[in-house]
């Protein structure tokens, strides 16, 4: 069996840091990485969806690696999306990725086109020979890609032997226990909807992967030691209360991840810049909406931990 305790337990999902005239900050990423390393977070997941990937060139998302492995160094495990929406950028960046040294390369499904699953396969073990030495995650996200994993393609998957398991970001719950029964205790399943934590953990997934948790990592630690504990109930009081505020996230008229940043600033006092167009910044009438999330954010804070 494979070592994958690396990947077990609460790794954020890393954002987009950006200057005042929008371009990648490396400084942001460093300030970021390091923000991470002392929140005693398990690792990052770099290049992702949260860090707004496809509006990022082949270069940007180099940088973003570069500069996030130069303060890591070890001390947190870094899984890196690589995936773009052709094969040859893909193989790009997975090699890229390989020569610093990062745990785990990871990659949704091709978009727009929808391909048959050989073709989806080809294109995920050819990001893989790109980098043969680096343990590969799928990444299942059916509601953005417009792709599903099924237990054929996953089937299909496991002949690879750097496929070490799968970012499941999809909604069913069931989804995390199909998996996970499908694959055996050789392979890790992650949670990505970060509003079912405890229960995908519960039914399975041993690793946890989320887009909300750089906001507020101290309380997403908080639910895996009680979840380690058996302490449910404590964890779920946590959880509604996680809930509450991506819910309250959720109502601005700018971008989630604008909201998470402006958060960021007034609790962490850390600022990593705005999103990147088409995604988009804060409107005005957000002032009291992420003033109140930023709120609940230290309350439950004062009342958990």
């Amino acid at each position: 069996m494979r070592n994958l305790d690396k990947y077990k337990g609460v790794i954020p999902a890393f954002y987009a840091c950006y200057d005042k005239e929008g371009n990648v900050s490396p400084e942001a990423v460093r300030r970021l990485t390091q923000y991470h390393i002392d929140k005693g977070v398990k690792g990052v997941y770099v290049n992702g969806s949260s860090g707004e990937c496809i509006y990022l060139s082949v270069r940007d998302r180099k940088t973003i690696l570069e500069n996030v492995m130069s303060v890591a160094k070890g001390k947190l495990t870094v899984i890196c999306h690589v995936a773009c929406n052709n094969t040859k950028d893909s193989q790009e960046l997975a090699a890229h990725a390989e020569s610093l040294g990062v745990d785990a390369i990871a990659a949704i499904p091709p978009i727009y086109f929808h391909l048959p699953e050989y073709s989806i396969a080809q294109y995920w073990n050819d990001i893989s020979a790109a980098a043969p030495n680096t343990d590969f995650v799928i990444y299942n996200i059916p509601q953005l890609a417009g792709v599903a994993l099924t237990p054929s393609l996953f089937a299909e998957m496991r002949k690879n032997p750097r496929v070490i398991g799968v970012k499941n970001s999809s909604m069913p719950v069931q989804d995390i226990q199909m998996f996970r029964q499908q694959a055996g205790d050789d392979y890790i399943i992650f949670n990505g909807p970060d509003e079912q934590f405890i229960s995908g953990r519960v039914i399975g997934a041993e690793g946890a992967i989320g887009g909300t948790y750089g906001v507020m990592p101290e309380l997403f630690l908080k639910m895996d030691a009680l979840l380690k504990e058996g302490k449910i109930a404590e964890a779920r009081a946590i959880q509604y209360a996680v809930d509450a505020v991506i819910y309250k996230m959720c109502s601005a008229h700018g971008n989630m991840y604008a909201v998470i940043k402006e958060i960021l600033r007034r609790n962490e006092k850390l600022d990593i810049g705005d999103v990147r167009r088409p995604l988009s910044s804060l409107a005005p009438e957000d002032e009291q909406t992420v003033e109140e999330a930023a709120g609940m954010i230290r309350d439950a804070r004062a009342k958990y931990l």
